[in-house]
């Protein structure tokens, strides 16, 4: 479909991304991930610097950085005034998609304070039943469950190629959540509906993903063992931490060893491991960080979600990103029910957390160094796009 620029960190030659070169691309596994491992072994790496930016920061100015915010609104003048908040990120729903590509691109350069170091633009471009870009009729999850694993790669190498060219870096587009229920709120959208199966396609499309933009993992530690729509409830499952092992854990596996960026929690309680939402869980992060060896961002699900829930307890948009972040989430994002005025709320909430105490400042800084090494990886990129005449959508 187009083809650009490989990641300036790791080599400067030019990277086919059209549908027929999307095997070798999944194969290769060299995107973010990977590199990110590799470059912060350096003194000079992404996360040696990340460590000496944050070093300099507030208290206010780190909390600030690890909200990703959302307006919905195509105004690039109102866009660039909510970002100068100095959020480290924003996410594009809907409403901020506006009619032409070219408006597109004029807009993610809006959400830019300091060209030096851009924010995260992330994008829920799974394709199929959750698209924002009108242009992907690439093929997706309904579709690439019951086709050859090579579909899977070719796809995602072409969604990514479509979500990068608008200045678009993470995609929250993997989901690894895996079910064979054809009645489950997730079913439509997995790519799998074994572990196994499920497992080759998130590692596929990961692979093929992280060439070219961030990917993203979710929803943490898997949707399909908790029946129920995690935007209005909180889902829950009494599956055994082993039980998980053997089943929902094996595509997130796959997708870790592949090299995912980012690791998407959900709202969902496995009540036998812990009666908190996975998202607000210090013992699923844990299980994330020290068993299953991911080392990259780990971001919440909307934490508007919460809210929706109806439940007393997560009333608070402030409360749940401050225990959020206590649990283990580096980036906390919000759309539902978000204002201008929210992530406001939410950085002062999390800067008065770390004053007194009740949130340790250590947690802070190192949430704010992933995030940061992240943006620095992503600026890192120095793009060049054409035309890839000979690739046609995969469905």
């Amino acid at each position: 479909m187009f083809r650009r620029r490989a990641w300036a960190v790791a080599a400067a030659a030019i990277v086919g991304l059209c549908a027929a070169t999307a095997s070798s691309t999944a194969s290769a596994q060299t995107g973010h991930g990977a590199e990110a491992r590799t470059a912060t072994t350096g003194a000079s790496g992404p996360e040696a610097r990340a460590e000496m930016l944050v070093g300099r920061m507030t208290t206010a100015q780190q909390a600030a950085s690890i909200v990703m915010g959302h307006v919905p609104t195509t105004d690039g003048t109102a866009l660039n005034a909510y970002m100068a908040q100095g959020l480290g990120g924003f996410i594009l729903m809907g409403a901020n998609i506006p009619a032409t590509d070219a408006e597109l691109a004029t807009l993610t350069a809006s959400l830019t304070i300091d060209p030096e170091l851009p924010p995260l633009i992330a994008i829920d471009q799974e394709g199929g039943m959750v698209s924002r870009l009108p242009a992907d009729d690439y093929a997706a999850s309904t579709t690439l469950k019951s086709l050859p694993v090579a579909d899977t790669a070719a796809a995602f190498s072409a969604r990514a190629a479509l979500v990068a060219k608008s200045g678009i870096t993470i995609d929250f587009g993997t989901v690894a959540d895996v079910t064979a229920d054809p009645s489950s709120f997730i079913y439509a959208r997995a790519l799998g509906t074994d572990p196994q199966s499920s497992a080759e396609r998130v590692a596929a499309a990961t692979a093929a993903q992280e060439s070219v933009v961030a990917s993203t993992l979710k929803h943490f530690p898997g949707h399909g063992a908790a029946p129920g729509d995690s935007h209005h409830a909180i889902p829950s499952t009494g599956e055994t931490l082993d039980e998980w092992r053997a089943k929902d854990a094996v595509p997130f596996v796959a997708g870790i060893d592949a090299g995912a960026s980012l690791l998407m929690f959900g709202h969902l309680a496995y009540t036998s491991v812990d009666q908190a939402p996975a998202s607000l869980s210090a013992r699923w992060h844990e299980i994330a960080r020290d068993e299953l060896g991911f080392d990259g961002v780990i971001v919440t699900d909307d934490l508007g979600m919460l809210q929706s829930s109806g439940l007393h307890e997560y009333a608070d948009p402030v409360a749940n990103a401050v225990t959020a972040v206590a649990a283990g989430n580096d980036l906390v994002l919000m759309i539902a029910g978000s204002t201008t005025d929210t992530a406001a709320e939410i950085v002062a909430g999390i800067t008065a957390a770390v004053d007194s105490g009740t949130l340790p400042v250590e947690r802070l800084e190192d949430a704010a160094t992933r995030v940061m090494a992240l943006r620095l990886q992503s600026s890192a990129a120095s793009a060049e796009w054409s035309l890839c005449t000979e690739c046609e959508p995969a469905g």
